[in-house]
C-alpha cells in the first residue's frame, strides 16, 4: 500500500479454485512491492486474484480468459523470459493505455497499464521474475 494512501483499488478479478487458484494466490504473494517505480497497492478483488501498483493503478488480474485478438497468427512480446500478448493497435510510438496478458503459460495473467506508464517495458520486466517463479511456460512464445 502507498504511505498515506488510504484507497483501495477495486478490481473485477476473476474467481478460481483449485490449481489455478493456489497459482494465482502464490503469483500475487511473490509480485514486487513495486512496479514501474509504482508502489503496491491496497486492493479488494472481490475474492478473487489481483494486484495494483500506483495511482492511476497499473492493475494485474490472475486467472483471465485467453486474450481477445491472440491466436496463430498473433506475435507476443518476450521481456526476461515471458511472453505477453499486446494487442497490435496498442503497439504505437506515443503513449496509450495498454492492455497485456501472458501468453504460453498454464495461466493467464493480465495487466493493464495506463498510459502515464507508457511504454510497457518496465512492468513486464519487473513482473517476470514473480511470473516466471510462479506460473510455468506450458508452450514458448513466438
Amino acid at each position: 500500500m502507498v504511505p498515506g494512501c488510504s484507497d483501495t483499488v477495486t478490481v473485477d478479478a476473476p474467481v478460481a479454485s483449485g490449481a489455478t487458484a493456489r497459482l494465482c494466490r502464490s503469483l500475487v504473494r511473490s509480485l514486487p512491492g513495486s512496479v514501474a517505480d509504482q508502489p503496491r497497492r491496497k486492493v479488494d478483488d472481490h475474492g478473487g486474484y489481483a494486484a495494483a501498483c500506483g495511482d492511476p493503478p497499473i492493475v494485474m488480474r490472475c486467472g483471465v480468459p485467453r486474450p481477445r485478438g491472440f491466436d496463430k497468427f498473433a506475435t507476443c512480446q518476450v521481456a526476461n523470459g515471458v511472453g505477453w500478448f499486446i494487442p497490435e493497435s496498442q503497439i504505437v510510438g506515443r503513449p496509450v493505455d495498454v492492455l497485456m496478458t501472458t501468453v504460453g503459460r498454464r495461466v493467464n495473467v493480465e495487466v493493464a497499464i495506463p498510459s502515464e506508464y507508457f511504454p510497457p517495458a518496465t512492468t513486464m520486466v519487473d513482473l517476470a521474475t514473480a511470473v516466471r517463479r510462479a506460473d510455468p511456460e506450458v508452450k514458448p512464445c513466438l
